[in-house]
């Protein structure tokens, strides 16, 4: 499968967009095709990335980085974005510091090598993913029980509300993962 949509040339991009993909670029090494695709329309794009990172780079919770990329390796897994589950999967190996965990979360995370926090983490994450009409009162207290407060709970269901929106267009558009980010994570880096 190859992408629907072309990706935006680098040098078309606006002067704010450009700047934030070459620092992307700068830190990764590549530029992940995501900000390519949705560079196409720039005011979804900037809509886009200013709420994902309001999601995944906050320093308010108790959602380490991990946790965070777990939430979208295990939702994307349920709603098959192959896009999603490579490029997050990639980023859970690199924060957990586990070369198999992103296989594990992504096929079976009840049975993935995790902590009960995590698990409770993720059973909430599945029913907003898959039945958030069927959340009540009674699914915050084993969140609760773990630790989590009520704002790492919200942060947990936007992690998977924004998701299900990113899953979907990555799926649609035929956007593809990058090379690279089937390899990161799955091997001790080398010493320099």
């Amino acid at each position: 499968m190859t992408d629907r949509y072309p990706l935006a040339e680098l040098k078309d991009l606006p002067d704010d967009i450009r700047a934030a993909v070459l620092e992307v670029q700068e830190k990764a090494g590549f530029v992940p095709n995501v900000f390519l695709a949705l560079a196409r329309r720039p005011a979804e794009w900037r809509a886009f990335f200013a709420y994902h990172d309001a999601l995944m780079l906050k320093e308010e919770g108790s959602l380490t980085k991990g946790d965070r990329e777990m939430i979208v390796t295990a939702t994307s897994a349920v709603n098959k974005c192959l896009y999603c589950v490579v490029a997050h999967g990639a980023l859970l190996r690199i924060y957990e510091k586990k070369p198999l965990v992103a296989d594990q979360v992504a096929v079976n995370w009840r049975r993935a090598d995790i902590t009960p926090r995590q698990r409770a983490m993720l059973a909430f994450a599945m029913k907003v993913c898959e039945r958030s009409h069927e959340i009540d009162d009674s699914d915050f207290a084993p969140l609760h029980a773990h630790g989590f407060d009520d704002e790492d709970i919200w942060d947990i269901a936007a992690i998977t509300a924004f998701f299900g929106l990113s899953n979907r267009l990555a799926s649609f558009s035929g956007m593809q993962p990058n090379p690279e980010f089937f390899l990161m994570g799955r091997l001790p880096r080398e010493k320099k």
